[in-house]
């Protein structure tokens, strides 16, 4: 949670509520890091998020010198958010499991939802409880192909 392991450029002990401003607004982000560095932002309405315009701004804003995967969340209830992801380098994805697990410590964080939640995404439901013994966080949820391909053999 120290802003120097996100990494994330602000001066405060840790980055819960921190404004951002983009140019379609000013939004509050609590930051974390599973590894990988995470900006969860709780909003009204997660389906009329701007996704596609408004993540890459967050993604490459100068407060965040490594980039960051933006997480736009809203909470149904104290055990309960749904969610949508910009993914640094990807662009929206259907699942983010490090990305819901951030979800799950900024709600904590915020007092918006208790150590055990279900977080709705697009491509399907993750179950999160971040431990009280050791501030892990546990996912459980399905995996399902969801593409194939072939790789091309390199030109000789």
């Amino acid at each position: 949670l120290e802003p120097s392991e996100i990494p994330v450029k602000i001066a405060q002990e840790r980055a819960i509520g921190i404004p951002i401003e983009t140019p379609k607004g000013i939004f509050k982000m609590t930051c974390v890091s599973m590894g990988n560095p995470h900006a969860v932002i709780f909003v009204d309405n997660v389906e009329e998020v701007p996704l596609h315009e408004i993540g890459p701004m967050i993604e490459n804003h100068p407060l965040f010198p490594s980039r960051v995967n933006v997480h736009f969340a809203k909470v149904l209830s104290q055990k309960e958010v749904i969610m949508r992801t910009w993914e640094r380098g990807s662009g929206e994805t259907l699942a983010c499991g490090t990305g819901a697990s951030a979800v799950c410590v900024a709600g904590m964080l915020n007092d918006l939802t208790e150590r055990e939640i279900l977080a709705h995404l697009p491509g399907g439901d993750l179950k999160l409880y971040c431990s009280a013994d050791n501030n892990h966080v546990y996912m459980t949820g399905p995996a399902e192909e969801v593409f194939t391909g072939d790789w091309p053999e390199k030109a000789m």
